[in-house]
Order: C-alpha cells, then sequence, then structure tokens
C-alpha cells in the first residue's frame, strides 16, 4: 500500500513537470469523418487533430502511425514525443490568428467512436461502500455483501493484511459487443423496462499484465476513460443460480463508453476526483472515485490474478451510490431521457435512451 501512495506521488510530480514544461496535456480518441476512420489527439475536449495527417504536416521525425488505438497504446512510449509535439502545435494553432492547418477539426464536426475495443472488459461490483449499502437496503441479492465476517483470503488471487477488514473485490465480465459511443443511443430491450445507469471511471490497460502486485500497478495503466455501466434490473423470475449477470449487463447498448482516453500523466490522483450521473437533467449520481473501496491499483492487481490483461483491455471500477433502483420509488430511464456521465478531468459521456424499435443513432 506505501508503494501505491509512492506511485500516486509521482504522478503528480509528473503531471506538474509537464506543466512546468509547457506540455500540452491531451486525451487520445477514435473518429470517423467522409467514411474514414483515424486516431484522434483532443485538446481542450473540443479540437481534434488528425494524428496520421498532422505526423505528415509537422516538420522533425515522422514515425508510421498505428492504425488502431490497440496498437498506438501498446507503443504508445515510442510515440509520445510526436504526440507532444502533435499536441503543442494543435494548441499553438488553435490560438493563432491565422487559418488552421487541415488536419485539426471541430470535435463537433466529426463522428466520435469508442476509444479503443478492448479482449477483455471486466466491471467492479460493488465498490462504493454506499452503493453496496443502498442495494443491499433494497434487497438486492445480486450485492456482495459489504459487511459481517471479515472474509478469508482467495487462495492464490487476493492476499489480505489482518486489518483489513474490507470484503473481497467482486468483478464480472461485460462483452465488448455491448460497447457504444459518445452521442450513440442507449438501446432498451424488448420487454424490459427496469434499466438503470451506473456512471464509472474506467481503466484502460498499457502492457501486458499478469499477477501484478498492488504496488506497481500504476506502472500498467495507460490512462482512464468513462463508462456507463448499463444494468437490467428485471432479474430472470426463476432466479436459477441465484442470479444471472449476464442477462443484467450484457445487452446490445449497455455499455457507453469514452468518449476519449486520458493518457496517465495528465491525471494527478485518480482517487481524488468528482464524480457525476445526470439523467435528463437531474442529477442522481454525486460522488468521488475518492469513495471506492478497492483502489484502482488493488483492482487491477485483483484482476491481473485470475486472467492476463493486454493493451487497451479495460477495468471499470464501479458505481457510487445513487442507482434507480435502490431508491424509495425506483427510477428507470425510459425513451427520450438523455444520460449524462461526468467525470473530473476525464470528461463527459453523453447518451440518448431510445425504444426497442429504435435504431442506435450516431453524432
Amino acid at each position: 500500500m506505501k508503494r501505491a501512495l509512492v506511485m500516486a506521488v509521482l504522478l503528480v510530480a509528473t503531471a506538474s513537470n509537464l506543466s512546468a514544461q509547457g506540455q500540452t496535456p491531451f486525451k487520445l480518441g477514435t473518429f470517423e469523418q467522409n467514411g474514414q476512420i483515424f486516431l484522434g489527439l483532443v485538446i481542450r475536449d473540443s479540437l481534434v487533430a488528425n494524428i496520421a495527417q498532422a505526423n505528415a504536416a509537422l516538420a522533425g521525425d515522422k514515425p508510421a502511425i498505428p492504425t488502431n488505438m490497440t496498437e498506438l497504446i501498446a507503443r504508445y512510449e515510442a510515440f509520445r514525443p510526436r504526440l507532444n509535439t502533435i499536441a503543442n502545435a494543435a494548441a499553438a494553432a488553435a490560438t493563432g490568428s491565422g487559418a488552421r492547418p487541415a488536419y485539426l477539426k471541430e470535435v463537433r464536426a466529426v463522428k466520435i467512436l469508442p476509444p479503443v475495443i478492448p479482449k477483455s472488459m471486466l466491471n467492479a461490483a460493488s465498490n462504493y461502500t454506499e452503493h453496496a449499502a443502498e442495494m443491499q437496503q433494497r434487497g438486492n441479492p445480486n450485492a456482495p455483501p459489504q459487511t459481517g465476517p471479515v472474509p478469508e483470503p482467495i487462495p492464490g488471487v487476493w492476499e489480505r493484511t489482518a486489518s483489513d477488514v474490507r470484503q473481497n473485490p467482486y468483478v464480472f465480465p461485460k462483452l465488448a459487443s455491448t460497447i457504444i459511443a459518445d452521442g450513440e443511443a442507449i438501446r432498451m430491450p424488448a420487454g424490459r423496462e427496469r434499466v438503470d445507469w451506473e456512471c464509472e471511471l474506467a481503466v484502460v490497460i498499457g502492457q501486458q499484465a499478469n499477477r501484478v502486485p498492488v504496488g506497481r500497478a500504476a506502472e500498467y495503466i495507460f490512462g482512464y476513460t468513462l463508462q456507463n455501466d448499463v444494468s437490467d434490473r428485471g432479474g430472470r423470475a426463476d432466479r436459477r443460480h441465484g442470479s444471472d449477470w449476464f442477462l443484467q449487463k450484457n445487452h446490445d447498448t449497455f455499455a457507453p463508453l469514452g468518449p476519449f482516453i486520458v493518457p496517465r500523466e495528465f491525471v494527478a490522483d485518480p482517487q481524488k476526483l468528482g464524480q457525476k450521473f445526470t439523467l435528463s437533467g437531474t442529477v442522481m449520481q454525486d460522488s468521488s472515485t475518492a469513495n471506492m473501496t478497492h483502489n484502482v491499483y488493488e483492482m487491477l492487481s485483483y484482476v491481473s490474478n485470475i486472467i492476463s490483461l493486454a493493451p487497451g483491455d479495460i477495468i471499470s471500477m464501479g458505481s457510487p451510490a445513487g442507482v434507480g433502483t435502490a431508491r424509495t420509488t425506483p427510477i428507470y430511464m425510459k425513451a427520450g431521457d438523455v444520460a449524462v456521465c461526468t467525470i473530473e478531468s476525464i470528461g463527459t459521456l453523453t447518451n440518448p435512451v431510445v425504444g426497442p424499435s429504435a435504431m442506435s443513432s450516431g453524432r
């Protein structure tokens, strides 16, 4: 745990040094324009530089640019100097009086795609104490227990110290086929009306990770994005095997992701980020990543002790309190709603909600 704290301090120092050196912060995303998909570097959440075009247009070394986000993540350290050059040039062009270069466009003028399609996507369940409590109070059998006797370690997977009284981490797989982009529609499944929201911080893996110690987990994080872990609370009626996470979590369009990825050097402390969800303008969740039961480093370590993680894989860190199903009078998403998940320094993920007969629509 001490080493994790040291890594957090180092990240703060790195971010401060970048600012002192005049480095322009940027985000990364995947976009489409005129039928062409391209990797983009985003500044100020409003301008995107086509990385391949900027690389060709700017002076200096011109490395071959990867064609997809997974490859860019895997080779990021080699490309980072060129990305820094592009970010600085884009910022200068944005504030200059002359015509903007052809490689720099308004984000609203292009279509945002999911920033990355992971090979594996794992989601934490009840990783905020307040959320676990609200689910248990409503008698939800899917909520992992947060009270009672201190659990035993999970041999070979999760060791415990004598002072650790938390429940063991709990994760479930969410299929990549559920991913949609910012601006695309969450589609209500036919016959399923109890569709809920969960605004979550998502960690993007930067390198092959297997059995990673908690104290080294920061090294394996490429960056951060957002996920709305949409959930079907309707159950399966027969209660077979107690619960059905596949049914609850894996309908088409149930994983809005993005809009962009923030490289870790631009996030001083992932455990101190404001976190808010609104439904059609009404605040439903208002919390902080500081309220996680297990932090991002612990969750990465836990998952990597079960499966090997690859560049571009996603671990979503769970939802704070304020979901619709836990309210005295439950509230669920419905056609015509707009779901907005915002996390400080990471971005805002916006998705309309449509009925089962409607097609998902992009920007």
